[in-house]
């Protein structure tokens, strides 16, 4: 089962939130639900990436919005792989669709409805974005600072946060 950004963005949205072992059990009742057929781990990997990699997923630690204390793989906002609590949150890029087959995942699945802490999820993501906007611009890559760009206006409308000085560093940056 192949499934888009959007697509995974409206699965963990059925909950407010998946780790990824729930996003891939959800997806792997889905896709046996659909056609019987299971969910590549590497395919889904790439997807989850790419998902993040675009702001339609948000990776967001729940313990560090309650004050305790969070490994060293949230340093840079992001973890390689996602630590075990992590949740992935729909993002400010995604249009969440609800894959076929996938409607009845919330009865099958043992997950309990989520409600992220919307303050500590936006500072999550601008933390993410400070950090690519800083890769993009020492890259040179102006595609991705103009993608950013765009994103940086998605982002403040989906959490609160501004985001006026990494959009003059773009903007300098695109000049």
């Amino acid at each position: 089962m192949d499934v888009t950004a959007d697509e995974l963005a409206g699965v963990v949205d059925l909950f407010g939130g998946l780790t990824r072992a729930e996003l891939e059990r959800a997806l792997s009742e889905a896709a046996f639900r659909a056609d019987g057929t299971s969910v590549d781990e590497a395919v889904l990997e790439t997807g989850v990436e790419d998902a993040l990699e675009s702001f339609a997923l948000v990776a967001y630690e729940p313990e560090a919005a309650d004050g305790e204390s969070v490994g060293s793989d949230m340093a840079d906002g992001r973890t390689d792989g996602g630590s075990e609590s992590e949740l992935l949150v729909a993002g400010p890029t995604a249009f969440p669709i609800v894959p076929d087959a996938a409607e009845d995942v919330p009865h099958i699945l043992d997950v309990e409805p989520r409600r992220p802490n919307r303050n500590a999820l936006g500072e999550t993501a601008r933390e993410q974005f400070v950090a690519d906007v800083t890769a993009a611009i020492d890259a040179g890559d102006a595609d991705r600072c103009e993608r950013l760009l765009d994103v940086s206006y998605d982002l403040e409308a989906w959490a609160p946060i501004d985001l006026a000085t990494e959009r003059d560093r773009l903007t300098e940056a695109l000049e």
